[in-house]
């Protein structure tokens, strides 16, 4: 295996995928929407990730690891059920979720993912 680096996207802050030994690592995912619940924001949320693993030549099928960090963990069940929903075609990746205070006050939910290539 070559030690390659390849970043995709983003902006002078910081790349939307770093794509390095067979890996794919995408930024933090949240969502802009400011209205709806945590199941909205975190289809939305998941709906990015998986445009950028398509990005990035992947797809969830191989997703390695995800954290997940909610405002609230009272959002712990809402944030499930569509993660269950989303994972229900694929093996699950290994999985943290804990809660954080977010950068926004909008943000509900924030997600870090990474992948193997196809």
């Amino acid at each position: 295996m070559t030690n390659s680096l390849r970043k995709i996207g983003g902006s002078a802050r910081f790349s939307a995928i770093s794509i390095h030994n067979g890996q794919v690592h995408l930024a933090g995912q949240v969502s802009q929407l400011k209205e709806g619940d945590i199941a909205v924001q975190s289809r939305d949320v998941f709906a990015k990730i998986n445009e950028l693993l398509g990005q990035a030549g992947t797809s969830r099928e191989n997703l390695i690891s995800v954290q997940i960090w909610l405002a609230d963990m009272a959002d712990y069940a809402g944030m499930n059920a569509v993660w269950d929903d989303w994972v229900s075609s694929v093996v699950p990746p290994t999985r943290v979720c804990v809660e954080a205070r977010m950068a926004q006050p909008h943000y509900l939910i924030e997600v870090l993912a990474i992948a193997a290539e196809k």
